[in-house]
């Protein structure tokens, strides 16, 4: 995936450890501002200030208003909740639906890994971003589908990744001497084989975080993710468009900068995780 470039730049100079406290700290940061949303704001995010519209960062409007006469930085605050969730629920959905049954067919193998793994390439033939442009339109645009449509997006990559990594486990002397020991076949999935495979997901899935943020605002800034005037990123960014080519670069360089360094701080979570395995190797 293309947010592993920075791993060029970042592997042979910043440990891990920094990596993932950095990144950490820019994650608990965007969390802690989505959890007191309302007490760090003077607006409510939908609210109207019917003698501002467009107006400039202010100290009654921090990051001024947009062309509905909204306040920008209590739409960035309150809106962070809704991204990070959808990112955050789109992926742990992946990661436990992707890696169960990744785990399942790469233990028993045979004719059911194969049904699974051609399902599976038919899924990855569609472009990402299609795959989830198809099943939000078709599904509806409330938080549920929208989480549904982008963690399906992900689950392919998750089933071939966690098949791979049982398949070489499964062969190590400790899983036969289990089944030598008459371990049934849940027990050996869930106690022996899926803790010894989850390092791999513990790097991609802080990075399919910030993917699936950069995902739901790119659904948003086609009118396909969540309605205005929903506070979110996206849409946000969507409709500052047309106004930074008027000089009103406020309501949509805010957004579009949170959402970056949101991504950013995801993205470095994973590559000090990566970072911390290619150590241990």
């Amino acid at each position: 995936m293309y947010q592993l470039g920075l791993s060029a730049i970042t592997r042979k100079k910043i440990p891990g450890e920094k990596l993932i406290l950095v990144g950490g700290l820019i994650i608990l940061l965007m969390l802690l501002i989505s959890i007191f949303a309302p007490w760090i704001t003077l607006w409510s995010p939908t609210e109207i200030d019917f003698s501002a519209f467009l107006a400039e960062p202010s100290s009654k409007h921090w990051f001024g208003t947009d062309g509905n006469g909204m306040d920008v930085w209590s739409r960035i605050a309150h809106g962070a909740r809704l991204d990070l969730s959808i990112g955050i629920a789109s992926v742990l959905i992946a990661v436990c639906l992707g890696g169960l049954i990744g785990a399942v067919v790469g233990y028993i193998g045979g004719w059911v890994e194969s049904i699974a793994m051609r399902f599976t390439d038919i899924l990855q033939a569609f472009p990402p971003f299609i795959l989830a442009l198809t099943v939000s339109a078709m599904f509806g645009r409330d938080f549920i589908h929208l989480v549904l449509a982008i963690g399906l997006v992900f689950t392919p990559a998750y089933i071939r990744l966690m098949r791979s990594e049982v398949r070489a486990v499964r062969e190590r002397m400790f899983i036969e001497a289990a089944e030598c020991a008459g371990n049934n076949m849940m027990r050996i999935l869930f106690r022996h084989l899926l803790p010894n495979s989850l390092r791999p997901l513990l790097v991609i899935a802080p990075l399919n975080c910030g993917w699936a943020m950069l995902t739901l605002a790119g659904l948003s800034f086609l009118g396909l993710g969540v309605p205005i005037p929903e506070a979110e990123w996206g849409s946000m960014i969507s409709t500052g468009a047309a106004d930074v080519v008027g000089g009103r670069w406020w309501t949509s360089v805010f957004p579009g900068l949170v959402l970056f360094l949101s991504v950013l701080g995801f993205n470095l979570i994973g590559e000090g995780f990566l970072e911390r395995s290619n150590q241990r190797q």
